[in-house]
């Protein structure tokens, strides 16, 4: 608890923790992560995915949604899934200069608490095992209880 009687976790913190669980390596490590902020009651997921960037943005936003609402982020609306979809393709807008034409791999972090969400996209960009690294990140607002 904060001195403002309530938890007081804002969008700032909502980001570092989308930028955590995207960051991890490994299904257990990012379960740890998970259950760690889970503990800050912030609720998070996490999902790979990979392939030439272009072809791959609407499956990239696809699976963010499609991860948010089994994992109770959002609520299975359009309210929901706009709200993750938007965020999605924002922080893909983020790295596209970079990606553009190449082959991508990565993870998308998605963290919510009270009205914050944020959607972070951590991705490799490249050809064979000549790659760039790229971060995107973007938030969206919603009411508590969608």
């Amino acid at each position: 608890m904060h001195e403002c009687g309530k938890s007081c976790i804002n969008s700032i913190e909502i980001g570092r923790a989308a930028l955590r669980i995207a960051l991890t390596s490994s299904r257990v490590e990012e379960t740890n992560v998970k259950e760690r902020l889970a503990e800050h009651g912030i609720r998070s997921t996490a999902v790979d995915f990979g392939g030439e960037f272009i072809p791959s943005i609407v499956k990239i936003v696809e699976r963010a949604v499609v991860a948010a609402q089994r994992q109770g982020l959002v609520t299975e609306s359009h309210v929901g899934a706009g709200a993750v979809a938007g965020a999605a393709h924002e922080a893909l807008e983020q790295v596209k200069v970079k990606a553009f034409g190449f082959n991508v791999g990565g993870k998308i972090g998605i963290a919510r608490a009270g009205e914050h969400l944020c959607v972070a996209i951590y991705m490799g960009v490249g050809v064979l095992n000549l790659n760039e690294l790229c971060v995107g990140l973007a938030h969206r607002s919603l009411a508590s209880d969608e």
